[in-house]
């Protein structure tokens, strides 16, 4: 019996243009349907970076957390990790104390993440005076 490769879906066939176009939307964040742009959202929010960036200094717990991200709720950090946690950037460990002890740290790809924020926060704080100029420019034409 001869082997036969098995073949591929031809291009006028509809489940083929499906299958290429859901690929592509899974890679393309302009595309609306991109299932990258909701980690994008949660990543670049307000408290999204802030929370990456805090973790990137190593494992914390909440209230640590709470300090570090100065003017988070408490609401608004809870659902900020979860979201973050559920993108696979932070693990939450729970450990087996009484009381419970909870802390908080970055995934392998949560710390690459969190490396570029870094980055682009200290070139931000390195530049302040240059963008501060620049502001004040801006509001007095």
């Amino acid at each position: 019996m001869d082997d036969v490769a098995p073949t591929s879906p031809t291009p006028t066939d509809p489940t083929a243009t499906d299958a290429a176009d859901d690929a592509q939307l899974a890679a393309d964040v302009f595309a609306r349907n991109c299932a990258s742009r909701p980690v994008l959202q949660d990543i670049t929010g307000r408290w999204g970076t802030l929370a990456l960036a805090a973790l990137h200094e190593g494992p914390a717990r909440f209230n640590a957390l709470r300090r570090r991200v100065d003017g988070v709720s408490e609401k608004m950090l809870s659902q900020t990790l979860q979201a973050l946690e559920r993108d696979g950037l932070v693990l939450r460990d729970v450990q087996g104390t009484i009381p419970p002890r909870v802390e908080y740290r970055l995934t392998d790809l949560g710390a690459q993440v969190a490396d570029r924020f870094v980055g682009l926060i200290e070139l931000l704080e390195g530049s302040i005076e240059t963008i501060v100029a620049a502001q004040q420019a801006y509001d007095e034409r």
